[in-house]
């Protein structure tokens, strides 16, 4: 039976990017159902300043992502990050952009006029921010990916971090062991350098620009 996780993502960051591959491809595989949820980087990283950032960076995907999963469920809002995804850490666009936005909402199988209507109410952007913040303050989240057993309810871990998307079978091995951890209370963390970064074109622009 598919164990019940929520995935809370910010759609800027590569390495959320990877991992939330890792975890398509699990429940692909009927290992897990997913709860794609958000988190804010702007604010994780800014505080309160990032707060007001309701229009720019990841803002409005975050925000036409609530929107979605309101409306239409989890599945297409995984389907609209896998999208959008795809056209910032593949092919380098840029996440803000909102003809990128519209065009990964057409990929998802969804009408473009959700963003329209995810940013011109205020709601949403709230929805984003007491979102954030109740992962903040139910399980200390500080960043992405984070996934959290149980449907959200249970144990809470941040990572797995990949490079690269394993085949089918670490896949499943993997999720075994971080599954394991993230119910494992006395668990508190373990950690290395990474050695490789994602071969992805949202890393390769921002090391250009660096």
């Amino acid at each position: 039976m598919a164990q019940p996780i929520r995935f809370h993502l910010d759609p800027l960051c590569p390495w959320c990017y990877q991992t939330s591959r890792w975890v398509r491809r699990l429940e692909e595989l009927g290992e897990v159902a997913v709860d794609w949820a958000v988190f804010s980087l702007a604010i994780g990283n800014r505080g309160d300043e990032g707060r007001a950032v309701d229009d720019r960076g990841s803002a409005p995907a975050l925000r036409t992502l609530v929107l979605i999963r309101a409306e239409h469920g989890a599945g297409a809002a995984g389907r609209f990050y896998a999208a959008l995804g795809d056209a910032v850490h593949q092919r380098g666009a840029d996440v803000d952009d909102r003809a990128v936005l519209a065009a990964a909402l057409r990929e998802a199988g969804l009408d473009p006029v959700l963003l329209e209507r995810a940013l011109a109410d205020p709601g949403t952007w709230q929805q984003v921010q007491d979102e954030h913040d109740a992962m903040v303050a139910r399980h200390r989240g500080f960043g992405v990916p984070t996934i959290v057993l149980d449907g959200g309810e249970g144990g809470a871990i941040f990572g797995p971090i990949i490079s690269e998307v394993p085949d089918d079978a670490e896949a499943v091995e993997l999720w075994r062991h971080v599954s394991w951890l993230a119910s494992y209370e006395n668990f508190a963390e373990l950690k290395r350098e990474r050695g490789r970064v994602p071969d992805l074109a949202s890393v390769r622009k921002y090391r250009k620009a660096a």
